[in-house]
């Protein structure tokens, strides 16, 4: 394991880069499409609402699961999966046992519990920390405001509620440093339609700065991190990737970027803002909306995304009827949607967020023509916002190919599929 790790990061290596830190630099020339290296996470968890349909081990998805025999909310491909998990999942096993439905730590506690366990058990470096360990991550514990430090000091709560029979704790101080780098450096697990699998630590994909144009991708098979190329990168070229959806136009990425990583981003992309018009096209009317107009609208878009995220957090947590909350964000979405039109284009980023929302809704109630009709207003619009290669966009392709087929119309759905 440890010579084909070193292949794989060889003609890579990492440095100081100006005004960003450390950071990751092509030593010989990547071509598009090739694989930069390999990076096995450090520690995973599976997202709970995939538990019994993925493997908890290895994420796989498969028919006919094996449970854990004795927490029965563990599923495995077979033994082999079992015994691998084991370190991990025995620190929850007996206390999925007690708690029953009431075992519900976040998977940012779930997963800094998982690395608390293996720093113990793997003191040494471990082979996702072949340039940077997990120990080096960034904290960024100085631009913490109240907010965020209570939110900290929510999760180390959970943490020794659910884990206080099974973990050795560091003292407050060194548990709210661990947190703050976890909430910097984790990432979360995708498959191949950009859903939700789970969260992992990949020291070395860490090491990536970001750009807005970024010339890597990471993609995920399994509990592996895959790093390949979108564009062609020289000798001494820093490696970037992007840590947000590039959908957006420039304040609305930087303002994700501050809240979340604490920096403005100063790539070509963000200093320029050219593609900003597009992504915010307004209406062509014979009497054109006035710029106080827009603006509010712009508002209300970014307040209806927020509401909408906290309609299907919350209302999922207080266990609503699954078919309620579906015809509730449905409505959200066409309601934004009626209003928003009135100023914007159809391909305004605002417009294509509510409508691949709507799309996500219906294919949840298996309303495929409904999904399919949304989805081929997101598609053109989506190849000429994102950047090349975008993940965004080969999986919008993916699912409309998938949709195609299951209503029948094979050309469509093989010719989606080739895209």
């Amino acid at each position: 394991m440890r010579s084909e790790v070193v292949a794989e990061l060889c003609g890579l290596e990492r440095f100081a880069s100006t005004g960003k830190g450390r950071g990751l630099r092509a030593r010989r020339r990547f071509a598009v499409g090739e694989l930069l290296f390999s990076c096995p996470a450090y520690t995973a968890v599976l997202t709970a609402s995939e538990r019994g349909s993925h493997c908890d081990s290895c994420f796989a998805r498969k028919e006919g699961l094996s449970k854990c025999g004795r927490c029965k909310q563990a599923f495995y491909c077979n033994v082999e999966c079992q015994k691998e998990d084991w370190p991990m999942h025995k620190l929850e096993c007996s206390a999925m046992c007690a708690f029953g439905q009431n075992w519900n730590p976040s998977e940012t506690v779930r997963l800094t519990a998982r690395i608390l366990a293996k720093q113990k058990t793997h003191p040494e470096r471990t082979q996702s920390e072949k340039l940077l360990a997990v120990k080096e991550f960034e904290s960024h514990l100085d631009k913490l405001d109240n907010e965020k430090r209570e939110l900290i000091q929510n999760d180390i709560a959970a943490l020794h509620h659910f884990y206080s029979k099974h973990l050795e704790y560091p003292d407050n101080a060194a548990l709210v440093v661990l947190f703050a780098q976890v909430n910097c450096n984790g990432f979360t697990i995708e498959d191949e339609e950009l859903s939700h699998l789970g969260s992992a630590i990949f020291p070395d994909v860490a090491l990536m700065n970001h750009s807005c144009c970024p010339n890597v991708i990471v993609t995920y098979k399994g509990t592996m991190a895959e790093v390949r190329a979108v564009k062609e990168i020289e000798p001494g070229e820093e490696v970037f990737t992007s840590y947000i959806d590039l959908l957006y136009p420039t304040e609305d990425r930087n303002n994700r970027l501050r809240d979340s990583y604490f920096f403005d981003c100063d790539c070509e992309e963000c200093v320029t803002k050219e593609k900003d018009k597009d992504k915010l096209e307004i209406c062509k009317l014979n009497d054109p909306p006035s710029a106080e107009t827009v603006r509010d609208m712009i508002k209300y878009a970014r307040n209806v995304i927020e509401e909408f995220r906290r309609a299907k957090h919350y209302k999922y947590i207080l266990c609503l009827t699954l078919t309620c909350l579906a015809c509730e964000l449905l409505e959200i979405c066409e309601l934004s949607l009626d209003k928003m039109g009135a100023v914007f284009e159809t391909s305004n980023v605002y417009m294509l967020h509510m409508m691949y929302q709507a799309m996500g809704v219906c294919l949840y109630v298996q309303d495929w023509e409904g999904a399919l009709r949304y989805g081929q207003k997101v598609i053109r619009p989506y190849s000429k916002h994102y950047p090349p290669y975008s993940l965004n966009v080969a999986s919008m392709w993916l699912k409309l190919g998938r949709l195609y087929m299951a209503l029948e119309n094979r050309p469509a759905g093989v010719k989606a599929l080739k895209k």
